[in-house]
């Protein structure tokens, strides 16, 4: 089981996949209490209950989920996560210059939108010719 299966039935479902489970010492052990925290914390009717949860961090699982499941009303919630932006400038100097992503941004600063333009034409390893994307500062 997924952190998401345990939210969409603190969510939706209202089944208590601890308990119910088969064996309720590994669901307990999968439930991870920071992602579930994490997806709750991004609705205005779940945060400040997210957040006691957060102050209580060190209350066993079951408890926690015990608690969501009982407290949060039945409702569809959906949004996206946060992911970072890929930035192509790190990408670029990443590969052309074997750098980790963390040194790279260190450098980044570093180039000059030209010193880029001709790191990419540089790394043209042929094929179909695509359009350049944008650099973007």
């Amino acid at each position: 089981m997924t952190p998401f299966d345990y939210l969409k039935e603190i969510n939706e479902d209202k089944k208590d996949l601890i308990r119910d489970s088969d064996n309720p010492e590994l669901a307990e052990k999968e439930y991870n209490a920071y992602i579930i925290n994490k997806g709750l914390s991004l609705f205005a009717d779940t945060i400040m209950f997210a957040n006691e949860m957060n102050r209580l961090h060190w209350l066993p699982a079951i408890m926690q989920n015990d608690f969501y499941l009982n407290i949060i009303r039945k409702r569809k919630r959906f949004s996206k996560w946060h992911k970072p932006k890929e930035d192509y400038k790190l990408q670029l100097i990443s590969e052309y210059y074997d750098y980790t992503m963390e040194k790279a941004r260190e450098v980044v600063d570093l180039f000059s939108d030209e010193d880029i333009v001709e790191i990419e034409t540089r790394m043209v390893k042929g094929g179909l010719n695509k359009k350049k994307k944008d650099i973007q500062k």
